[in-house]
């Protein structure tokens, strides 16, 4: 049987389409002239989310492709997750989502997930590789 016939994992597990993207929104916009959080700020409440199935947080793991803070403190992450095939794929932007917003001084957050380019393990910090026996 040709690999093009043999179903996959993906055929069986729930999940967006490796080409599909998904949103997630939260926040609301900060007053004018508030003082906008630093990156390193976001970057920490980032460490907090962490997927189910893996001991290592998302940021760590190498799933935040893309974080912008925009200067009236709205935020825009482009994450990914380790397989479309990923039981909280519908979940994770919005965890995503709510964790930046509750960093102060950062107003609306828009977290988009992308499978474009696909994850690897190799996006994965040290201190991941170390936690997760890879190394």
């Amino acid at each position: 049987m040709a690999d093009l016939d043999r179903p996959s994992l993906n055929d069986f597990m729930p999940g967006p389409d490796p080409g599909e993207d998904f949103m997630a929104t939260a926040g609301e916009p900060l007053a004018p002239g508030a003082t906008v959080a630093s990156e390193s700020a976001v970057i920490d409440a980032l460490h907090t989310v962490y997927d189910p199935e893996i001991p290592v947080d998302i940021y760590e793991l190498g799933l935040i492709y893309e974080l912008d803070i925009k200067e009236d403190g709205d935020a825009a992450v482009v994450m990914s997750l380790t397989a479309p095939g990923c039981p909280v794929a519908g979940e994770m932007p919005g965890q995503v989502a709510e964790a930046v917003a509750r960093v102060e001084g950062i107003g609306r957050v828009e977290v988009r997930l992308t499978w474009d380019p696909a994850w690897t393990p190799e996006r994965m910090s040290e201190d991941a590789r170390l936690a997760l026996g890879m190394f």
